[in-house]
């Protein structure tokens, strides 16, 4: 095992970091508001846990790999980060039709449509692309299927 950490171990690492630093800002910021005895011990226990959390994570932060290869894995990334964007869109277009089916006033009915529009546009926009970079074999089968196999064996070995 080298001195740094796995890629995909420094981005955990980084949104657990964040996502605590804000929690626990907020935390503080609420504790001298909170009058119940109990519950600002809760709050108080809380505090101490996350700053626990933050101190052991931060411990990592000089075993993290060097910028110069982090841009290089951000390039290697691309067709993850297209492909979580296509799911987003082709999700939104999903989320807004059945949205439309239920919906009885006129002037919402406008504007969800005019959403799915945006979003089968972007939808569009992102295929179109991962198309155009080989990352979406889509009239391929065989290549669709050994790319969902290789996708999902990457993901059970993360």
């Amino acid at each position: 095992m080298g001195k740094t950490l796995a890629w995909h171990e420094t981005l955990e690492v980084h949104e657990l970091v964040a996502f605590q630093s804000i929690g626990l800002m907020k935390l503080k910021k609420m504790l001298p508001k909170v009058s119940d005895s109990n519950l600002k011990k809760i709050y108080e226990m809380t505090i101490k846990d996350l700053e626990k959390n933050l101190r052991e994570l931060l411990s990592f932060y000089p075993e993290m790999p060097e910028p110069d290869e982090r841009a290089e894995f951000m390039s290697q990334d691309v067709g993850f980060y297209a492909g979580d964007l296509l799911i987003l869109l082709k999700t939104a277009v999903r989320n807004y039709a059945i949205a439309i089916t239920e919906t009885a006033t006129p002037a919402l009915r406008k504007v969800l449509v005019s959403q799915m529009e945006k979003a089968i546009t972007g939808h569009e926009r992102i295929f179109n692309y991962m198309y155009e970079k080989g990352m979406y074999p889509a009239y391929d089968l065989n290549k669709l299927l050994e790319a969902d196999q290789m996708n999902a064996k990457k993901a059970l070995k993360m």
